[in-house]
């Protein structure tokens, strides 16, 4: 139990266009959940590495207007097969760069790069650490965080190969966003096989549940992912960061899935539950 005299409490977010593309929807939905701040993925349709200076400019506009903040920017860096040249990437990313800081947000979520079919994951590990370091160093010119997501079939989608990308790039430029159900739909028991581990790399919770049977994507608290255990640690540790809900209860995809606002706010009211009872609050 929580001391009555302890207080705990996260900055709750969300990826916004798993409620809607519209920008204005995504944010009444996300305030009537009780969030203060919104994870950018796309806006209107449009992925964040392709908006424009006028839609960047209207969404920041927007943001501020309605007391909303950014809690990080859901980029697709690092999401796509580690033989392509790897400047392609460093160029993208100067451009999300350029989103985050019009988005007042030193957070960019990123990932650790898909290989052909058949091909060994071990055999593209210097590949990667390649392209993470030239990614980590310009974040870290740039004052911003790239926060490693473990997502199915990158190279870091286990613990242990996580483990290795942040230790080899070794930049304070490049953190972890962890997520339950990406390790379930991998066959990892994650609070059992990789909270220890990656705990001190941990900067950044993306909130949903998987059952390991199927990989379906579920609320949190009702699948495998073992949500209760990882959330109860992290309040223990004296984690104060952000809990962004990535419900993908509708859809799910390469580039990010969809919920849609009912199915959003069932996800929300499912993590606010198991918050309850451990006696975590959000704000």
């Amino acid at each position: 139990m929580v001391s009555k005299l302890q207080s705990v409490a996260w900055t709750l977010s969300g990826f916004g266009d798993e409620i809607d593309p519209d920008p204005a929807v995504q944010i009444a939905v996300l305030k009537a959940l009780g969030a203060s701040h919104i994870e950018v993925r796309s806006a209107w349709g449009t992925n964040v590495v392709d908006l424009d200076d006028e839609q960047l400019n209207t969404l920041a506009a927007l943001l501020t207007r309605e007391g909303m903040a950014v809690s990080a920017v859901a980029s697709p860096i690092g999401k796509v097969d580690v033989a392509l040249d790897a400047d392609l990437e460093v160029a993208r990313l100067r451009r999300i760069i350029r989103v985050a800081h019009a988005l007042q947000t030193p957070n960019i979520r990123v990932f650790s790069f898909f290989r052909a079919a058949g091909v060994p994951v071990e055999s593209i590990r210097d590949d990667v650490m390649t392209r993470m370091r030239l990614l980590a160093d310009l974040a870290e010119k740039e004052g911003v965080v790239l926060l490693h997501e473990n997502e199915k079939d990158i190279y870091g989608d286990t613990p242990e190969r996580v483990l290795d990308l942040v230790e080899s790039v070794g930049s304070p430029a490049l953190r972890l966003a962890w997520d339950n159900a990406n390790f379930v739909q991998v066959g990892v028991k994650p609070f059992t096989d990789g909270y220890a581990m990656l705990r001190p790399y941990l900067d950044y919770l993306q909130v949903k549940d998987a059952v390991a049977a199927t990989g379906a994507v579920v609320p949190a608290g009702q699948g495998d992912g073992e949500l209760r255990e990882t959330l109860t640690a992290l309040r223990d540790d004296g984690y104060t960061g952000y809990a962004s809900l990535e419900p993908h209860l509708a859809t799910q995809h390469e580039l990010g899935g969809f919920s849609g606002p009912t199915a959003f706010g069932e996800a929300g009211r499912a993590f606010a539950g198991l918050l309850a009872d451990i006696g975590v609050t959000t704000k």
